[in-house]
């Protein structure tokens, strides 16, 4: 591999951990770097190597935030569970099914998430316990577990948004909260698609493993950024990352990419 192209892909996956920690996203970045470096790679192995680089990030965030923010296990692991079989099933129909037709949808959900960051200023500020009833929760299982973790499976980018605003919306928690339950579903998404990739053999180990410490290294110092400076910098991220995976799924359906 050329040096340059080479430095290229680990900047990118450092850049991924740092924005996937904050926000989630990381994808947006680094699915497309892999995907233009090798043009005419098989989808489905960049899919997978990418995948390889990203359990390595997410899972390094969930840890740094699991260290200095309390989580809510009893919520938590059922939805792990979940998320775990959501994410194969979503890499199995990956195998088989064009993720063209399920952009213009993406980009409509994304419109959705961008419209109610902006209806409603003090979303994730603050948190409002009082939201956090047994059926919120159980909703939060299957829109998080099976619905988000099924797409992550399937495309990937903007999964990490999606569990931030269920969990800020359905239970009322602030934005740094849902961060580090969101991380932790998230490596389990990511793991869920990686063992049906490898099973497929559709995985570069080596790339992605050195991709993949370049994504804990973003993300150690991204977990640390959020939490240092609070729920309202996640939230101007939030929007930053919405506003340009919006802009790169339009421009992937207008060109017919």
């Amino acid at each position: 591999m050329d040096p340059g192209l080479f430095a290229l892909l680990i900047a990118a996956a450092v850049f991924a951990g740092w924005v996937d920690a904050v926000v989630g996203g990381g994808g947006l970045i680094q699915l497309p770097m892999l995907l233009v470096a090798f043009p005419t790679a098989p989808a489905a192995l960049m899919l997978g190597t990418n995948k390889m680089a990203s359990v390595f990030g997410t899972t390094t965030s969930a840890i740094a935030y699991a260290r200095k923010i309390k989580l809510e296990h009893r919520l938590l692991w059922p939805t792990v569970g979940l998320a775990l079989l959501g994410s194969g099933a979503g890499a199995l129909a990956a195998l088989s099914v064009s993720s063209d037709a399920l952009k213009p949808i993406i980009i409509a959900v994304l419109l959705a998430v961008l419209v109610l960051v902006a209806a409603k200023p003090q979303l994730g500020l603050e948190a409002k316990p009082e939201l956090h009833t047994r059926l919120r929760g159980a909703a939060v299982m299957v829109v998080c577990g099976l619905a988000i973790a099924f797409y992550d499976g399937i495309i990937g980018p903007g999964t990490g948004i999606f569990l931030a605003v269920a969990f800020t919306t359905l239970l009322g928690m602030d934005f740094l909260a849902a961060a580090a339950h969101t991380k932790v579903v998230n490596a389990t998404t990511n793991l869920g698609a990686l063992i049906v990739f490898a099973a497929q053999d559709n995985i570069w180990w080596l790339l992605g493993a050195v991709m993949g410490l370049g994504t804990m290294l973003g993300a150690w110092f991204g977990a640390r950024t959020a939490m240092s400076k609070g729920s309202k910098f996640v939230r101007i991220v939030l929007v930053i990352v919405v506003l340009a995976l919006l802009a790169r799924l339009t421009w992937d359906v207008y060109t017919g990419r």
